[in-house]
């Protein structure tokens, strides 16, 4: 007989690996909504199974506190079994000899703490307040709430130009939103319990590439109302496009020579083309929004003539101010920031980088806009320079991924100290210190610390600085609009504090965020704009007779994605990157939605929402 042998697993090691594959995909599909205590239970009692019994507080402790929890749950409990639910966790916390058991106490003590009034809720009242108000996943993580079932229907039914109509519902961008769009709507898809998630977002592409054009549904009556919104970009767009089918008279003041705001000024073309962003902007000017370009507020006009003038105002400037990174050397000529290069870009004014050593500092989506926007300009080399790790960059991974495959190097966990210039000020390189990953900090992220290493040395001509965006509104401050740190301070309402009539909403609330928050934010304005006017005015849904779910079940299938132009191909022009799905693949993939608005709970809160 061997010593020694080597191990396989056995059937019931292999069948536990896939529930445990299980269990991962039904946590990526956890719905919003969900009752707080009944999934810190369900939690708690996976944990409870995975100790190995040594200290009394894995193996007695987690026992005790997940009864009390089954009782808050069962009508058994009072409100003092809440105090010892507390005190229970914070001693297993405090006790226990391994992870399993002090992790898995914490995440009770947070919870207890965190939402203790639903606890409240399910003592005194037997219910829950953090009942589903949107049951379909991908509806409810979608900012704009999106009908994402119906038009995945419309679509695999071959009805493309109903799909567009069925978004504009909610969503009068649905053309930029299919080439640029973040795609929340998929984190939370419930097919990820059978493979992976839908490619809505692909989906979306094909119908609004095959739809042609579509009008907008006519306007209600006209009300006489007339409503100022100062700032032409998504949110602004997105206000007068539903404030006009309204009846209400949307006048937009824009400081920039054409509309668009970041989709046209901070978005490359090669990620969404310009005619495609023209077509949303056309439809939504066809309403009858009245437009006034080149018109800065402050300068040109007076936002207190603004206030006396209309019967309501929205303020929706956007992020379009760059941060300094706060470094010697940073007035070098040479130095440039990303806001700045990318809003050159959109008015036709693009530098020459040919020949040159460009550097990117930053870590985000607008970081890989500059990296492969400079090497499209010409750039010898690209490098971004980054001082956590790839892992945690916030870029998009198929940004980044893509942005390598195109040529950049990603220089992680290196944190820019200076930038050294020749005796004419001309940037020669950027001086970065390295880092090493240490403890996670108060954001959930591992903060990067100084590695005892050498300085390095990047040689370079041009240093694009890319670490975020800010809000300039002085001149609103000024004349008395209630401002927080840059943002201007608005209620949930969208009203600005201490106003009468003026809202706001997208970056310039809530800081620079993605194209489809800032399009919510709008709609939200537009509703209660409609509302402080006097009037309950609804948005219809265009398209009413939504294809029949199926009642075939469906078979695991692999996701289709859309695919990216060879690189060889792309960085010599500012082409539209991406290659649309096939008729073929986008009737396969809409074929995978498993039709949350009709089966299950979907159906049982009713589907739809049908208007608002």
């Amino acid at each position: 007989m061997s010593r020694l042998s080597l191990e396989t697993p056995n059937k019931a090691q292999t069948v536990v690996e896939g529930l445990y594959q299980d269990l991962e995909r039904r946590i990526a599909a956890s719905p919003p909504g969900l009752c707080p205590v009944d999934i810190s239970l369900g939690f708690l009692r996976l944990c409870h199974a995975q100790t190995c019994g040594k200290c009394s507080p894995c193996r007695i402790g987690l026992g005790q506190l997940a009864q009390l929890m089954d009782d808050v749950l069962s009508e058994r409990a009072t409100l003092e079994t809440i105090d010892l639910i507390e005190q229970t966790a914070r001693t297993i916390a405090d006790t226990a000899d391994c992870a399993i058991g002090y992790e898995a106490a914490g995440m009770v003590l947070r919870g207890v703490q965190g939402f203790r009034d639903d606890y409240e809720e399910h003592v005194l009242n037997n219910r829950c307040t953090s009942g589903l108000t949107q049951p379909v996943p991908c509806v409810a993580l979608c900012p704009a709430h999106v009908d994402v079932p119906g038009y995945i229907a419309l679509v695999r039914a071959g009805r493309y130009a109903d799909a567009v109509r069925l978004i504009r519902k909610d969503n009068p961008f649905p053309t930029a939103c299919a080439f640029v769009c973040e795609h929340p709507c998929e984190a939370r898809c419930r097919r990820n319990m059978v493979d992976d998630a839908v490619n809505i977002c692909g989906i979306k592409h094909f119908a609004v590439t095959h739809a042609g054009k579509v009008e907008p549904v006519a306007n209600q009556p006209s009300t006489g109302k007339r409503v100022a919104i100062i700032g032409g970009g998504p949110c602004g767009l997105s206000c007068a496009f539903y404030l006009q089918l309204m009846g209400h008279q949307a006048v937009v003041y824009e400081q920039r020579p054409k509309l668009g705001g970041m989709l046209r000024y901070g978005i490359p073309r090669y990620r969404l083309p310009e005619e495609m962003l023209d077509q949303d902007i056309a439809v939504i000017l066809s309403t009858g929004v009245e437009v006034h370009t080149g018109i800065s507020v402050g300068t040109d006009i007076q936002i207190s003539d603004i206030e006396q003038e209309y019967d309501a105002v929205l303020l929706c400037i956007g992020a379009h101010v760059d941060r300094k990174i706060g470094i010697p050397g940073e007035t070098s000529n040479g130095v440039i920031a990303a806001v700045e290069m990318l809003r050159d870009m959109g008015e036709g004014n693009p530098p020459d980088f040919t020949g040159k050593r460009v550097c990117v500092i930053g870590g985000g989506n607008v970081s890989m806009d500059a990296t492969r926007t400079a090497i499209r300009l010409g750039a010898d080399s690209v490098t971004t320079v980054y001082r956590r790790r790839i892992d945690d960059m916030t870029a998009l991974t198929e940004e980044i991924e893509e942005a390598a495959a195109e040529g950049a190097t990603i220089l992680p966990l290196q944190a820019p100290l200076r930038i050294e210039h020749d005796e004419a000020g001309n940037v020669t390189a950027l001086i970065t210190q390295p880092q090493q990953i240490g403890p996670v900090g108060s954001d959930g992220r591992p903060r990067p610390v100084r590695a005892n290493k050498e300085e390095s040395a990047i040689p370079c001509d041009i240093v694009i600085v890319a670490i975020g965006q800010g809000i300039d509104s002085r001149t609103f401050a000024e004349a008395g609009i209630a401002v927080n740190r840059e943002r201007f301070a608005a209620l949930p309402d969208s009203i600005v504090e201490g106003s009468t009539k003026i809202f706001a909403g997208g970056d310039a609330v809530t800081g620079p965020s993605t194209v489809i928050r800032a399009i919510a934010a709008g709609k939200v304005a537009a509703a209660n704009i409609d509302s402080f006017l006097g009037y309950n005015h609804v948005i219809h849904a265009a398209v009413e007779d939504i294809p029949e779910a199926p009642l075939s079940p469906t078979a695991a299938c692999g996701r289709v994605n859309l695919r990216t132009r060879p690189a060889c191909d792309c960085i010599h022009n500012f082409d539209d990157i991406k290659e649309g799905m096939t008729e073929e693949e986008v009737l396969q993939e809409a074929s995978r939605c498993l039709r949350c608005d009709h089966y299950g709970y979907g159906n049982f809160r009713g589907g739809r929402m049908r208007q608002w």
